[in-house]
């Protein structure tokens, strides 16, 4: 167990590491990610709350429809990054990260007395519910048995409200931070327990814990706030402009548009990239030197691919070494490795879509 923001959280459970990460490939496990925030935006005006927040097009999306968008500051930078529902009742859900909490808060708060007191309808509600996230190609199967809904018809960031082998009022949404199917399920605290023990009781599903969630991801070529995206680092430079809606771009009415339009169109210095390598690990903080031995980056995130048996890392490079492909060199423990540039996501995702 490990102290993270404010939490005690899993490492690792039995029987390690590497067995629960290609375990969550091939099967199914469990993450407790009941440390993330989880709130509720109220009232008509709640669309516009969120869109002078995040550079997402919150207006067109569909009932119970989500997506994945960033809380920017005046400089372009991503305070957060964000996973924002309209749901069917009449209120926005939003899952922020748990190092992020406090300041989202923060600014939340802020924004909600502004808008009411130039007498807008908007009301935040903090929600008190745990988080489960059950990831993994046999995660239907399993969730299946427990629900009286057809979740063959729920596809990849979409969530309806539903009872969960007996517990009702559980948020369910097709979603995750591994590249594999799976959902994250909203559940009142008091009967969290019950209901992870339920999901445990299939001989399928095993508890993962945060290192297994770190080597997912970065396989699955996903950032992880603090180290591959923060305040100092755009929607462009990271790689993120798919995230920027259409209207909102034209509008350019989202915090730091001015920062962030100009860089589309006049490209970024730097890029996030994805490396392979092979020799030692790659870990944050290692130098990445150009063809002719000069530093021209840093690697933000890197770990040992269980699923590849390589290297794998992402990083920031000057945008003329950002192309898949090019040849590049890594600095471990003072020692020259060679690495490439390599298109994310590492490893296939495999998101659901309804048919």
């Amino acid at each position: 167990m490990v102290p993270f923001a404010g939490w005690s959280m899993p490492v690792q459970y039995e029987p390690g590491h590497l067995e629960s990460h290609l375990h969550t490939r091939h099967h199914c496990s469990l993450f407790d990610v009941s440390h993330m925030l989880q709130s509720r935006v109220y009232g008509r005006d709640r669309v516009k709350f969120m869109e002078s927040l995040v550079v997402g097009d919150i207006a067109e999306l569909k009932p119970d429809q989500g997506t994945l968008t960033l809380l920017t500051n005046e400089k372009g930078g991503i305070v957060d990054d964000l996973i924002v529902t309209n749901t069917s009742e009449d209120h926005l859900y939003v899952v922020s990260n748990a190092g992020c909490a406090d300041k989202d808060l923060a600014i939340m708060k802020d924004r909600v007395k502004e808008l009411q007191a130039a007498g807008k309808d908007v009301h935040l509600e903090v929600l008190d519910n745990a988080l489960l996230a059950l990831q993994g190609p046999s995660m239907a199967r399993v969730l299946q048995a427990g629900l009286s809904n057809d979740l063959a018809k729920l596809s990849f960031m979409n969530s309806a409200t539903m009872t969960v082998f007996g517990v009702p009022g559980c948020r369910v949404t097709r979603c995750g931070y591994t590249g594999e199917d799976g959902v994250e399920i909203s559940v009142p605290a008091a009967r969290v327990v019950e209901l992870a023990e339920r999901l445990l009781s299939d001989p399928e599903v095993w508890l993962a814990g945060l290192a297994a969630r770190d080597s997912l991801r970065l396989e699955a070529g996903l950032c992880l706030y603090g180290n591959d995206i923060d305040e100092t680092t755009t929607p462009v430079e990271a790689s993120l402009v798919w995230t920027l809606g259409k209207r909102r771009r034209t509008a350019m009415d989202f915090p730091g548009a001015a920062v962030i339009m100009s860089q589309i169109t006049e490209k970024p210095k730097r890029k996030r990239v994805g490396l392979t390598s092979v020799g030692p690990p790659i870990r944050p903080h290692t130098a990445i030197l150009g063809p002719e031995g000069r530093p021209i980056g840093t690697v933000t995130s890197g770990c040992p691919s269980p699923s590849l048996r390589k290297n794998i890392a992402m990083g920031y490079v000057e945008a003329a070494y950002s192309r898949a492909g090019t040849a590049l060199t890594v600095e471990v423990r003072k020692k020259h490795h060679p690495a490439l540039v390599t298109k994310m996501p590492f490893v296939p995702t495999h998101y659901y879509v309804a048919k």
